[in-house]
C-alpha cells in the first residue's frame, strides 16, 4: 500500500472542539504505541537504514526533535499570533543529531517526556483558548488548537507507519 508523501498531504478543518479529548488521548498514547513496536528489536534493526530512508531510531528521534515546534505552535494560537512559527522542512536537526548512535530506550524516553508536556499543556487549556487561529505558513490555511493536535496526532502516525515499514 502506498503512503502518500507528507509534504503533499492535507487536513481537514475540524469544527468540533469536542473531539479534542479524543485528540488527545491518541497523542498521549504515541510513546507507548513506540515502545511496544520496538520493544523487542533484533540488535541491527533500530540503525537499519532501508532505501536511504530514516532508520527506527531517526524516526523516533525527529519525533523529539519536533516536540518544541508543537509547544512553541500551541504558544502561537494562544498567544493570537497571526501566524504559526515554521519549520526547519530540512529536518536539518534530525539530520545532525546522530540519533543511530543514542540508546533506544533513551530516545523512547525523551520522547515520552516532550510529548508529555505538550499533552499536559493541551489538556488544561480553557474552552475560550481553543477559538484562537493562526495560519499554517506551510499550508497557508488557518489552524485552531485543535488542528494543530490532529496534524500532530496524523505526523506521528505517519512516522509510526514508516517504523512499521522497516519492521516489515
Amino acid at each position: 500500500m502506498q503512503k502518500t508523501e507528507w509534504f503533499k498531504r492535507k487536513f481537514p478543518v475540524i469544527d468540533d472542539n469536542g473531539i479534542l479529548p479524543s485528540i488527545i488521548e491518541r497523542l498521549s498514547g504515541t510513546p507507548a504505541r513506540i515502545e511496544e513496536m520496538t520493544s523487542h528489536l533484533k540488535p541491527a534493526l533500530p540503525t537499519l537504514k532501508l532505501n536511504g530512508k530514516w532508520t527506527i531510531k531517526e524516526e523516533i528521534g525527529h519525533l523529539s526533535d519536533l516536540e518544541p515546534l508543537w509547544l512553541g505552535r500551541l504558544d502561537d494560537l494562544i498567544n493570537g499570533v497571526p501566524e504559526l512559527r515554521s519549520a526547519d522542512l530540512t529536518n536539518q536537526k534530525t539530520h545532525t543529531a546522530n540519533h543511530d548512535a543514542t540508546v533506544l530506550k533513551t530516545l523512547q524516553q525523551r520522547f515520552r517526556e516532550q510529548r508529555q508536556l505538550f499533552v499536559n499543556r493541551l489538556s488544561h487549556l480553557k474552552d475560550e483558548q481553543l477559538l484562537n487561529s493562526s495560519l499554517h505558513p506551510r499550508l497557508k490555511t488557518p489552524m485552531r488548537i485543535i488542528d494543530l493536535a490532529y496534524f500532530v496526532a496524523e505526523h506521528d502516525d505517519h512516522h509510526l507507519v514508516s517504523v512499521r515499514g522497516i519492521l516489515g
